[in-house]
């Protein structure tokens, strides 16, 4: 059985702390294959939501929302979207960026919510609300796009 958890940093224990990184690891350095500091002070920020699909010890899913000002001035922010590699094609990624959504809205109502999403994801995103609101960037060297789901469409 799948289950949700969410969770500010002081309240991961060791072992999920270190699941959760290596997940974000084996995602975006390694499978990516882009290095770049993938720890940051934005996980230690007492507002910041780690969001996990766990299925008995194994994080299968992983986000984090950030609070506004972090990542995006006035606005929370969804990040690390990642699905471990055997899940993929299993429909958790919609379950995973609407748990996002669900919980920025539920932890800052009336705010639209920002998203720096790699421009390959731009359709997936899209499907969930997003729209568009930048034109192509590089972050670590792979294309972003910024989008934002307006209060309107949440």
């Amino acid at each position: 059985m799948m289950e949700w958890h969410i969770l500010r940093f002081s309240e991961l224990d060791t072992y999920t702390l270190y699941a959760l990184l290596q997940l974000r690891v084996d995602v975006f350095v390694v499978e990516q294959n882009c290095p770049y500091p993938e720890l940051d002070e934005k996980d230690l920020h007492p507002e910041t939501r780690h969001i996990l699909l766990k299925k008995a010890d194994k994080i299968l899913g992983y986000s984090r929302i950030l609070p506004p000002g972090v990542s995006f001035k006035d606005a929370p922010g969804v990040g690390r979207v990642c699905v471990a590699q055997t899940a993929r094609r299993l429909g958790l990624g919609e379950l995973l960026v609407a748990k996002a959504i669900a919980t920025a809205k539920e932890g800052w109502p009336g705010k639209d919510v920002h998203i720096s999403a790699q421009c390959y994801l731009q359709r997936f995103y899209e499907s969930m609300g997003f729209v568009a609101a930048s034109e192509p960037y590089l972050e670590d060297d792979i294309p972003h796009l910024k989008m934002i789901l307006t209060v309107n469409s949440i």
